[in-house]
């Protein structure tokens, strides 16, 4: 066998009332895998199904018509797919080694995900799927013409996602830093004017220094003395009554009754309680007598005090009416103005620190954007050659292919670090490099532009080059072409389809075509038709047998009359 791959790594694909197809069931094999089928039978039916297991978006005219829904599951080993393997166990959904996806789509356009049984978002689907299948187009060569293709493909071939990822974190904290120093400085005179009342508002509140509780003290000292005669009078009047009256007082009057009593509950002890009541009123009527009498001798009204005591008091009411808050939030309010003017003030010294800041993170930067820039001239180099040389095998014997890479900033910014030249230059994430794919197709011809030089067939080989050449070096097992060789025949065909059976070496290849060249180089062949009865259309794909393959590469070699002529090239090419 011509292929080394140890494992199948898509195994089966099942499909029920998908746009044409009521029923399919698909048993892949190792290596390579090609899928022919007369024009409009929907050979990439298959692929269309596998996209939906994968997580591309769906709608209601992919249920078959008169069907309920549509169901598609597709089941993978995993044995050698570690990456997919580890993104099971993250997610606590996997099963031996195996991944099945399973996907329905109701045909009112509702869609449900699965993965080996359990329900899950439709991004799900997409973060495995990419670590399972990468399907290529037949469009995709178009986007090859693209720089920032052309960039991804050239950091793929370089594998320096280290690099990418210091990069796009250093230009994170650089844009940070600049937008935080911008906004700042925008701000800069409204700050100074709040500033400056805020300094006005927090060197009167220091100057008055009014103290916790010190409000609710000086109030209650403040009708002590505003109202100091007639407590004086109301106190004295008060022990009058209570006890200093000699004639007839409440302690005297209460004591005799206290006698009387217990000389009568002698003579009935229902009195005893009623006694003891009044006696224990008359310690407490004493006491409190006692109290009253310290509290007058110690009462000191003095004038000068009261004076003292109005004027601070008649200040913080004032203070509090001008800054409108109560006097009880005249403290919060001074700590909450002191704490803004703090932030206030260290705002002017941050626009000072964020200058150093961007400084080293510009410097950061390009100390990073340079070593990726270095990693990338270093795989150009080897790219070149590599992609030359597969051009030339492709039936491009002068082709020649160059990666350019040119710096987008200022070079003489970059080298002098000057963070603040460069606060409105476009700092890429990708770093400063441009990166551009020239060909040169013919002898004689200069380097230039792919989309200049390249026809549409030239693009497809020069796609399928480097495909080939980056294959080992993605995560995804399964490589789906579909109908990649567009635009190419003749010599050419033989030589795509040799580069895809190598590539099939180590990776499970299928390829949808219609060149026989192609197709005789898979190790299994499909074959898709399309069939109706007048009311109804079913597409239906099976597997070719040894005969059966001989006469579909014949078709392809000779259209829809086969002939002795075709069937023999169809078995030299089959066993070449």
């Amino acid at each position: 066998m011509f292929y080394t791959v140890l494992t199948i790594m898509l195994l089966q694909l099942n499909i029920q009332n998908f746009a044409i197809v009521r029923s399919l069931d698909i048993d892949w094999q190792q290596g390579m895998t090609t899928i022919t089928g007369e024009t409009g039978a929907g050979k990439s039916i298959a692929i269309d199904g596998l996209g939906l297991c994968l997580g591309e978006r769906a709608t209601s005219n992919v249920v078959r018509p008169n069907a309920k829904k549509a169901e598609l599951a597709a089941t993978f080993d995993l044995k050698s797919n570690k990456f997919a393997q580890k993104w099971l166990v993250k997610h606590d959904l996997q099963m031996d080694n195996e991944c099945i996806l399973r996907r329905v789509i109701s045909a009112e356009g509702r869609s449900k995900a699965y993965i080996n049984g359990s329900q899950v978002p439709l991004a799900q689907l997409k973060e495995v799927g990419h670590l399972l299948i990468n399907i290529h187009g037949q469009h995709d060569h178009q986007l090859i013409v693209k720089a920032t293709e052309q960039r991804r493909l050239l950091d793929s071939y370089a594998e320096h996602p280290n690099l990418l990822d210091d990069v796009k974190y250093h230009q994170q904290q650089y844009r940070k830093l600049t937008v935080e120093f911008e906004q700042l400085q925008e701000s800069k005179y409204q700050r100074e004017a709040k500033r400056q009342l805020l300094q006005y508002q927090v060197t009167e509140l220091d100057e008055f220094s009014l103290q916790q509780g010190e409000f609710e003290t000086l109030e209650n000292d403040y009708k002590r003395h505003s109202n100091a005669q007639d407590i004086l009078n109301e106190t004295l009047q008060t022990l009058q009554l209570l006890c200093e009256n000699e004639q007839s007082n409440v302690v005297d009057n209460l004591r005799h009754s206290c006698e009387n009593l217990s000389s009568l509950s002698n003579l009935d002890s229902r009195l005893s309680p009623i006694k003891d009541i009044l006696n224990d009123a008359l310690l407490q009527i004493d006491d409190a007598s006692h109290d009253l009498r310290q509290y007058y001798d110690q009462l000191d009204l003095d004038p000068e005090t009261y004076a003292a005591i109005e004027s601070r008091y008649s200040q913080a009411v004032q203070l509090s009416k001008k800054h409108q808050v109560t006097p009880e939030n005249m403290v919060l309010l001074h700590i909450e103005l002191t704490k803004e003017l703090t932030d206030i003030s260290s705002d002017e010294s941050r626009l000072n620190s964020l200058l150093e800041e961007i400084e080293h993170a510009n410097q950061a930067y390009f100390e990073s954007a340079t070593r990726l820039s270095t990693s990338r001239q270093a795989a150009a180099k080897k790219l070149n050659k590599q992609i030359s040389k597969s051009m030339q095998s492709l039936n491009m014997p002068n082709g020649k292919f160059e990666v350019l890479i040119e710096q987008s900033l200022d070079n003489k910014a970059a080298a002098d670090n000057n963070a603040l030249s460069l606060l409105n230059s476009a700092i890429s994430i990708h770093g400063f490099d441009d990166v551009s794919f020239l060909v040169s197709i013919n002898p004689g011809q200069p380097l230039e532009a792919m989309n200049k030089v390249a026809s549409g067939g030239e693009l497809s080989r020069i796609s399928l080059a480097m495909q080939v050449i980056l294959a080992d070096k993605v995560v995804t097992p399964t490589l789906i072409f579909d109908e990649v060789d567009v635009g190419i025949s003749g010599p050419t065909a033989a030589m795509v389809g040799a580069k895809l059976q190598e590539l099939a070496k180590n990776t499970q290849v299928i390829c949808v075509t219609h060149l026989p060249q192609v197709a005789s180089k898979g190790h299994q062949q499909l074959f898709v038709a399309k069939l109706t009865d007048g009311e109804h259309t079913e597409t239906t794909i099976t597997e070719l047998c040894s005969e059966s393959r001989v006469k579909e590469i014949a078709r392809l070699l000779a259209g829809d009359v086969v002939t002795e002529h075709s069937l023999a090239n169809a078995q030299e090419l089959l066993a070449s």
